[in-house]
């Protein structure tokens, strides 16, 4: 049995369209395809800092497509500080690095909202120094 005034298959669940809006909007990109282009790059790098529970939590709050990029990444056994995360993702861009900062923190600030403080918290406690800034937090120094 076929339906033909089914609704034409989108190339994206509605989920991800609305978590490009808010990068496209926190970002002030043109397009929602440059705002798709800065979560898949940044995403990815996140999938390569991002181990154990923490990484499948986040990956379970993500629109489907996010997860996918952020789960095909084979985590790095030497994960990155926050500057050196920037500086790999324009590295491979051969963006600026005001522009892929600029690229971290709008996907980053959609991140935050997919996944709820607490999981940020854990997550920024698993990661090496440098990351809160990036996610839109004060970097607080831990006690000697």
């Amino acid at each position: 049995m076929s339906d033909r005034h089914a609704p034409s298959q989108q190339p994206y669940g509605t989920a991800y369209e609305q978590m490009l809006e808010k990068v496209r909007y926190e970002g002030a990109y043109p397009t929602r395809e440059r705002a798709d282009e800065a979560v898949r790059l940044v995403l990815a790098g996140l999938g390569r800092q991002l181990t154990g529970d923490e990484r499948v939590d986040l990956a379970s709050c993500l629109p489907l497509e996010a997860a996918r990029v952020l789960t095909a990444q084979i985590p790095d056994p030497h994960p990155l500080t926050g500057w050196s995360f920037v500086k790999d993702l324009a590295a491979r861009t051969g963006a600026s690095l005001a522009t892929t900062r600029w690229d971290t923190g709008s996907v980053f600030s959609a991140v935050v909202a997919y996944a709820g403080p607490d999981l940020i918290t854990r997550i920024l406690h698993q990661l090496p120094t440098g990351y809160a800034l990036l996610f839109g937090r004060a970097e607080l120094a831990q006690a000697a």
